[in-house]
């Protein structure tokens, strides 16, 4: 797709502030081999002037490690979510069209909010809590099964893309998506996290926790650290049947 280019064509979709109306801006930009989305969005940075000539304010994105570990540079390019520092623009053809992820709030340009994503972890308690004030000495060990299963699991970077690309996730309501269930699983996996379990569990009992999974299973498509989303949805559904039937022979 390279070969010949000279420019890159991005038609990027803008926005001013949180909640105003959005408007698509079109730039044209010296083409490099290897260059990636980030890069191209930091030359419009450096040279913030449309395609047709106007001189406008710099695109806003969101990034940091630019190596798809922090999960901040999701969005959308040409329609399908993804990182955009791993998005090599040699592999697209012109025009490239970039645009905010659309399950969350807008705050400008392509930059959302993903603040929804964090309250789902507190949510859920995707944390150990033990008391770090002293030394407790060696913890208890995780058989090596475990142990493989959870390492693929804590590589989540809270991206969104399972968000994105899930149609029970959606503006309006407070689903918290397979990421943070995946992350009840993990911690609960844990020799010390095992003593919240329980807590994790009821907490993804509720309408807007498993049950509000559509077992669509676009989220694995769409994951980049090709995370065990379903089988992670299917062992808190199953947790969830037992803690269900306990608690009901508990009350009588």
């Amino acid at each position: 797709m390279a070969e010949g280019r000279t420019t890159i064509e991005l038609r990027i979709k803008r926005q001013d502030r949180p909640g105003s109306e959005p408007y698509w801006q079109n730039f044209s930009i010296p083409y490099r081999p290897n260059m990636n989305v980030i890069s191209a969005l930091q030359w419009i940075q450096r040279h913030p002037v449309t395609k047709e000539g106007k001189k406008v304010t710099p695109v806003v994105w969101d990034c940091n490690c630019l190596e798809e570990v922090c999960g901040a540079c999701s969005m959308l390019i040409n329609g399908k979510v993804r990182q955009s520092c791993s998005a090599l623009i040699d592999n697209y053809e012109n025009p490239i069209t970039l645009a905010p992820m659309s399950k969350f709030p807008v705050v400008r340009d392509l930059w959302v909010d993903r603040q929804r994503m964090f309250d789902a972890l507190i949510r859920v308690k995707a944390w150990i809590p033990i008391d770090g004030t002293y030394d407790l000495g060696e913890g208890p060990r995780m058989p090596e099964t475990d142990r493989a299963v959870a390492y693929e699991m804590s590589k989540c970077m809270t991206c969104g893309c399972c968000l994105e690309a899930c149609p029970q996730y959606v503006l309006t309501n407070d689903f918290v998506g397979a990421f943070a269930i995946q992350q009840a699983r993990l911690f609960t996996m844990h020799p010390t996290g095992k003593m919240n379990a329980n807590e994790r569990v009821d907490a993804l009992m509720g309408p807007d926790g498993l049950v509000g999974c559509g077992n669509a299973q676009n989220c694995v498509e769409v994951c980049p650290k090709d995370l065990p989303l379903v089988e992670s949805i299917v062992e808190m559904q199953r947790a969830a049947i037992w803690r269900g039937v306990k608690r009901f022979f508990e009350r009588k």
